[in-house]
């Protein structure tokens, strides 16, 4: 039986191994050790048999847009929907804490787009090129593809109330 959880630092080395196994395969970047340490309350992990068998992040980039990242599932346990529940239980994290939008920069959009999502330009995430494509060796030639999906409704824009209030117009007397 597969449960669902989120990380805690004990996890990092296992987290860690799945996501070099298919950095190796350039199919995701590799991450340090360090920035899983740093990160490790973003993860949530499948357990089997008190055994960590896969992994994903839900990254905030601001109140409104997060980015599922590192998404992993150990070899012999692909095709198990493991990678689904994950993508199922960061997308429900996300809405409970008032996202609007979930996205991925992924090379395989198809499981993605069986998961709801729809493919996207990244231009729609510039927060996400600035903090970490400009710095990735890839960039500009990246072979990923965005995908992203709605969780919430979008939230109604607040306009900025001027520094100083207005004054009644004074009247002569």
């Amino acid at each position: 039986m597969t449960t669902y959880r989120k990380a805690g630092p004990a996890d990092v080395p296992t987290i860690f191994k799945l996501i070099s196994h298919y950095a190796a395969e350039r199919v995701m970047l590799a991450r340090t050790l360090e920035e899983l340490y740093s990160s490790v309350r973003e993860f949530t992990v499948a357990v089997e048999k008190s055994r960590v068998v896969a992994c994903g992040s839900l990254k905030f980039y601001d109140g409104r847009v997060a980015e599922i990242r590192s998404l992993s599932v150990e070899q012999g346990h692909t095709s198990r929907g493991l990678g689904r529940g994950l993508v199922k239980r960061l997308l429900r994290e996300a809405k409970s804490l008032g996202l609007e939008t979930v996205f991925a920069l992924t090379t395989v959009p198809e499981f993605f787009r069986t998961c709801g999502f729809r493919e996207t330009a990244r231009e729609k995430f510039p927060a996400k090129i600035q903090r970490d494509c400009l710095s990735c060796e890839l960039y500009p030639a990246c072979p990923e593809k965005t995908v992203a999906i709605r969780v919430g409704k979008p939230k109604p824009r607040a306009y900025a109330r001027p520094l100083i209030e207005e004054v009644p117009a004074l009247r002569s007397a």
